[in-house]
């Protein structure tokens, strides 16, 4: 069970005798006990990745360390519900949002494809303070009347509500994700390849791979998301799908321990995206690609990474910077971030912030029910658990004991 054990804890052992820290150096720097780390050493306790970032990070392993460690599996109800026995943290089962955000009425001059847009935009803004499951069958019955329309209607009418259909699988795919159907999420993705192909937008194709890609990030197969996506960093493609492109292989690099190859792609992306982002009031917002919530998705994305790359302090401050600009609406958004914020304080040793914005962020998790963040809350869960002592995480304890964690599949 513990094979690997022997092999990375000599490592470590070697490493830190090298930098000449002592365990009580090293236990300051990534806020586990001597003990703990003196049990990893010595092949009596199994090393999790976490631990195997800070360590990289603290002794300038250049992500030896983290190669040392397999991919964790997603866990299961059974294994959330036992970590969340113990440290009495999992997601809150907030009271749903009923309200469906507010949008202008499109214009009675309005064509059929930009009817059917506006619409896409009220169902992306739903997704933001609904779970995903609410929405997958209306999401369902859309896309394939919107897809029956164009088959019936001809010339330039039907290519645009093709693509119109393709972006509305495209993002019913993501809902399957969310709600923790990964292959429902890849069928998806793939008829929203062949309707764009239908409405002559090719360019979908390679976005798909981006979509993909991050199934295998939130597997932990660092090397086959990064791998994934280089098709989709071709020079004739739109700079948005090459932006993503390049930031879906940041976050690999970051799951590998590679620094300077995750902020390369950060700083590619950035110049990407930053040159192709609609206006507000443009309708392409509709369709736009990946997220429309984040004023600089590039900036977010670097906290996101600094986190997998074992520097959390950096990662919170960039985080704390970021979520600042999300506006208060997008729920989903304020989720996925600020959970890896929470994350990020709880790894650096501020259990006072980590448990205040932990305590912040349950009546979103709840309500968005998402799966893929449910994954950091579980690495949340398990970095409180070990400070069960502290006043702040006591003091928040008796508000998380009823939450209950959507279970990743």
């Amino acid at each position: 069970m513990l094979e690997r054990a022997p092999a990375f804890g000599a490592e470590l052992r070697r490493l830190r005798m090298a930098a000449e820290l002592t365990l009580a150096d090293l236990s300051s720097a990534v806020h586990y006990s001597k003990g703990q780390i003196s049990k990893v050493e010595t092949g009596h306790k199994r090393a999790s990745a976490e631990f195997a970032r800070l360590c990289d990070t603290a002794l300038g392993a250049g992500g030896r360390l983290t190669a040392l460690v397999p991919p964790e599996q997603p866990p299961s109800r059974r294994g959330v519900m036992t970590v969340g026995a113990a440290s009495v943290l999992s997601l809150a089962s907030a009271p749903r949002a009923a309200a469906t955000p507010s949008h202008d009425e499109p214009s009675a001059a309005a064509s059929l494809p930009e009817i059917t847009l506006s619409l896409l935009a009220h169902y992306r803004q739903m997704g933001q303070v609904t779970p995903p499951s609410a929405l997958l069958a209306p999401l369902t019955e859309q896309t394939r009347s919107v897809a029956a329309l164009a088959a019936d209607a001809g010339g330039r009418t039907s290519r645009a509500l093709y693509r119109a259909a393709a972006r509305f699988a495209e993002f019913t795919g993501w809902m399957a994700q969310e709600a923790g159907d990964d292959e429902a999420a890849l069928r998806w993705t793939g008829d929203a390849v062949e309707l764009a192909a239908a409405g002559e937008d090719h360019d979908l194709a390679s976005y798909a791979l981006v979509r993909r890609a991050l199934i295998t990030y939130y597997r932990g197969a660092a090397g086959d998301t990064v791998a994934l996506v280089e098709p989709a960093r071709d020079g004739r493609l739109p700079p948005r799908i090459r932006g993503l492109a390049a930031q879906r292989a940041a976050q690999g690099h970051a799951l590998a321990g590679d620094h300077d190859a995750c902020m390369r792609d950060l700083d590619t992306a950035r110049a990407l995206l930053t040159a192709d982002v609609p206006a507000a009031a443009d309708p392409a917002r509709a369709t736009l690609l990946g997220t429309s919530h984040l004023t600089d998705p590039a900036a977010m994305v670097t906290g996101w990474c600094l986190v997998d790359l074992g520097r959390p302090q950096a990662a919170a401050s960039v985080l704390d910077r970021e979520l600042a600009r999300v506006p208060a609406s997008a729920l989903r958004t304020l989720a996925r971030y600020g959970t890896r914020r929470a994350l990020a304080h709880a790894l650096s040793g501020d259990i006072d912030t980590a448990c205040a914005h932990t305590a912040d962020l349950l009546p979103a998790l709840g309500t968005v029910a998402s799966a893929t963040v449910s994954l950091d809350v579980h690495r949340l869960t398990r970095t409180l658990a070990r400070f069960h002592r502290h006043p702040a995480y006591r003091a928040i304890a008796p508000q998380l004991a009823a939450a209950q964690l959507v279970e990743p599949t």
